[in-house]
């Protein structure tokens, strides 16, 4: 997906419809002079309704749509006729989506599966007709709700990629690279930082016709859980990534302290990703030759595969390690 139509945060004004009034009809025909009340109950007020859509990637189609208004009820009418419910306005979106409350930044709720309908906005309730007050002690309301009014309010539509594996690592450490390497997808290469601006998404292909998905996310910098570089744009999509994987390039000074750097920036945007299970691909391996002993005897402690996308070097090694770990 390029840069241009990757959307990721939208904010829009919701109107949801107002319900109808009822009715304060009493009945009338030529034998029946005075009948009694028969006034119908306005209909509700069109929803605000999220749905989600497991064929979308991005939130691009709401971006330039700031106004969302649903329909109005019908109001009732005699004979106990109900009005018509106004139509709900459905607005899809991809999986990952989270919706917060435009002034608070409350999260309200979140759209996970494929199908899933949330209200955002309710409609107003349609007033009840005067047939609804009737009873034994009061047989002539003369009277009828008004429709409750629909609701004007901001909403934020955040999306969260969701993936299995999640890249995590500084620019050009060859999180792209391997992604085109193991997948189909097709992100922008590039030798100098930020090549990638947006999630990429592939799905890897894995034996007997498994497969799991893996996501390409911008680069890390130091300070971007303090909004430098990228910052929290890129660090919210890993809150939903099942795996991480570290990716540090072989000619790094000191790879244990890359990776701390890494561990801490992810610390600092939300303590709860160092829950996530984490392996690391020490990457580039073709550019050291016989170095390579040297290197392993000063990693982190943690399951660690030594690959070259390039080469296509210990590739079956590191989706082995990436299956093994997200099905334990």
């Amino acid at each position: 997906m390029s840069t241009t139509n990757f959307v990721d945060y939208v904010k829009i004004f919701c109107r949801s419809g107002k319900g109808g009034a009822g009715s304060a009809h009493f009945y009338r025909d030529k034998r029946t002079a005075k009948g009694g009340p028969d006034g119908g109950n306005g209909g509700r007020g069109g929803h605000i309704i999220l749905r989600g859509n497991k064929q979308m990637w991005t939130l691009l189609h709401l971006k330039y749509r700031k106004h969302v208004f649903a329909e109005n009820g019908g109001n009732g009418s005699a004979a106990l006729c109900t009005g018509a419910e106004g139509e709900d306005v459905f607005l899809d979106v991809p999986l990952g989506t989270i919706v917060k409350d435009g002034e608070t930044e409350e999260i309200l709720f979140e759209i996970t599966e494929d199908g899933q309908e949330e209200i955002m906005v309710k409609g107003g309730r349609g007033g009840m007709g005067n047939t609804f007050f009737k009873s034994a002690t009061f047989q002539t309301p003369r009277f009828a709700q008004p429709g409750e009014e629909g609701l004007e309010t901001w909403k934020i539509l955040e999306l969260k990629v969701l993936a299995d594996v999640g890249l995590v690592g500084f620019p050009s450490a060859g999180k792209s690279t391997l992604l085109s390497v193991v997948s189909a997808a097709k992100p922008k290469i590039g030798d100098y930082p930020f090549t990638t601006l947006v999630p990429n998404l592939g799905i890897v292909g894995y034996r007997d016709d498994k497969s799991f998905v893996m996501a390409d996310i911008p680069g890390i910098i130091e300070g971007a859980s303090e909004g430098k570089g990228l910052g929290l744009r890129f660090l919210r999509h890993i809150e939903r990534n099942s795996v991480l994987l570290f990716m540090i390039p072989v000619d790094t000074k000191d790879i244990t302290k890359e990776y701390h750097i890494l561990l801490n920036e992810l610390k600092v945007y939300n303590p709860e990703l160092l829950d996530k299970k984490r392996l690391l691909a020490v990457t580039k391996i073709d550019l050291i030759g016989d170095l390579l002993p040297e290197i392993k005897n000063n990693l982190p402690d943690i399951p660690t595969v030594f690959i070259s996308s390039v080469a296509q070097q210990g590739l079956a090694e590191l989706k082995d390690l990436i299956w093994m770990t997200l099905n334990t």
